[in-house]
């Protein structure tokens, strides 16, 4: 996972819980090593399906992980799948430890 993406901890002194993850989230998407991170996942899934689909592959799982599994895996992995989408891909996104 990409350990120098901004964490959440980053905004624990903002006034509430809401604002606190707004700020973050901002900061997330806008973070140079969050982007690049996300340039070069997607650019890798974008070479790499095609190839899998010619060898007759029927799935491909891709995982993200984090130390609570709640905040930049959660956002990471909705972006790529965004991405996937957006190339013709279908894809299915599961958050095993969002609800912990």
């Amino acid at each position: 996972m990409c350990a120098s993406c901004p964490t959440r901890i980053l905004f624990q002194s903002c006034a509430s819980i809401r604002g606190a993850i707004r700020a973050w989230r901002a900061t997330f998407t806008r973070s140079p090593q969050t982007g690049e991170f996300l340039r070069r996942v997607e650019g890798l899934l974008i070479y790499l399906i095609p190839h899998y689909i010619r060898e007759g592959k029927s799935y491909l799982t891709i995982a993200f992980g984090c130390t609570g599994g709640r905040h930049r895996s959660v956002m990471l992995a909705e972006a790529v799948s965004k991405t996937l989408h957006k190339k013709g891909y279908g894809s299915k996104v599961v958050h095993r430890d969002l609800a912990k």
